[in-house]
């Protein structure tokens, strides 16, 4: 049968399951797929995680390295995201620089991570205007069955969460680091949440199959206080006036339960 053929009556079916409030995996219109969380997992990173999320799995590492400050941020440090597809986690995936879909996804985690100032950067300044610590997060996508933003954003703040950094001291003009690690200054937790948009209905957490037939998608982020930080809209379609509200409301309560359901008890395994 051709490729073309399947692609449509998958199409339609899809549709026609969304229109009546259903699921290809049974799952209601704002149900979440489980997520695991591991952290720790690499052992020669500063701090490292692996999300799963349904059958999407993501691993993000952390490396510190000491460097010079951006000349508009001198007394900063400086955190930058990159995603790299695997080919290994999807047949669309093909090796070599990354493309626009990874430079996308890495540039929402940064923002989420950005926006809520997650890290305070000023205190991973060594030396004014010389030294500061730069923090590489580094994202690997594993398996994608779906839904990508989310797991990394989730990947990408409890890998910071439980990153820890060499204690440094300044003598005589010049850096030297210490034998003690201590963990990053957090300031905020920030939990992001996609939706996409099948025809007139929101789906929360798209798999693969939705996200092939979505009509556009939405990604809000949520910081630890319930405010907004950070949006992206993706794909062609259009949503509207009530389409943005309803994921509004919907994030801010959805990305809160995320937060205390999934980040919490590695906050307290840390403080332990």
């Amino acid at each position: 049968m051709p490729h073309s053929l399947i692609s449509e009556i998958e199409t339609k079916y899809i549709r026609s399951l969304v229109s009546r409030e259903k699921r290809v995996d049974s799952r209601g219109l704002n149900d979440i797929r489980p997520i695991t969380i591991e952290c720790g997992i690499v052992e020669k990173a500063n701090g490292s995680a692996r999300v799963t999320l349904g059958n999407t799995k993501v691993i993000v590492g952390v490396k510190a390295e000491i460097g010079t400050p951006y000349p508009d941020t001198p007394n900063s440090g400086v955190i930058t995201c990159a995603a790299e597809f695997i080919p290994m986690a999807s047949p669309y995936f093909e090796p070599g620089p990354p493309n626009e879909e990874a430079v996308e996804l890495a540039r929402v985690v940064d923002r989420g991570i950005r926006e809520s100032k997650m890290v305070d950067l000023e205190k991973l300044c060594i030396i004014p205007n010389e030294k500061v610590w730069i923090l590489f997060v580094d994202i690997y996508i594993i398996d994608h069955a779906g839904n990508l933003f989310d797991a990394s954003s989730l990947a990408a703040v409890s890998a910071l969460l439980t990153t820890k950094i060499p204690r440094t001291e300044v003598e005589d003009g010049k850096v030297k680091i210490l034998d003690e690690r201590i963990p990053l200054p957090i300031n905020n937790i920030p939990i992001s949440l996609t939706f996409a948009k099948i025809d007139d209905q929101l789906c929360v957490d798209p798999i693969l199959e939705e996200e092939n037939v979505m009509d556009c998608r939405i990604t809000i982020v949520y910081d630890v206080n319930n405010n907004l930080v950070a949006m992206q809209k993706g794909e062609r379609g259009a949503l509207t006036t009530q389409d943005i509200y309803k994921a509004v409301d919907l994030a801010e309560t959805m990305t809160k339960e995320i937060r205390e359901k999934y980040i919490s008890p590695i906050l307290k395994q840390e403080v332990s």
